[in-house]
């Protein structure tokens, strides 16, 4: 079983991108190399705000974008920072 990560990215242009991963390094350099999302592609190039860590199920990874998504873009990054927290207190 592999572990996801819920991440955000500040475009070029200044918008958030929120996807899932199993493995940031080779993620954060599709985004840059035009091979990510499409919505990244005409935004390059894109910075790494905030990840969550890998330790969501597949499933509850989904769950959890589109849940952050739906967020005002002000609070995206808190969200995620608190995930991330939330893992490393052991609060799971």
């Amino acid at each position: 079983m592999s572990l996801w990560g819920i991440y955000l990215l500040e475009c070029a242009d200044g918008t958030l991108y929120c996807g899932i991963t199993n493995d940031l390094d080779s993620r954060l350099a599709a985004h840059n190399c035009g091979k990510g999302a499409k919505y990244t592609r005409g935004r390059l190039p894109v910075s790494l705000l905030a990840f969550s860590g890998c330790r969501f199920e597949h499933g509850e990874a989904l769950r959890l974008e589109r849940r952050i998504k739906r967020l005002p873009k002000h609070r995206k990054a808190a969200q995620i920072r608190a995930l991330a927290d939330g893992a490393a207190a052991g609060n799971d």
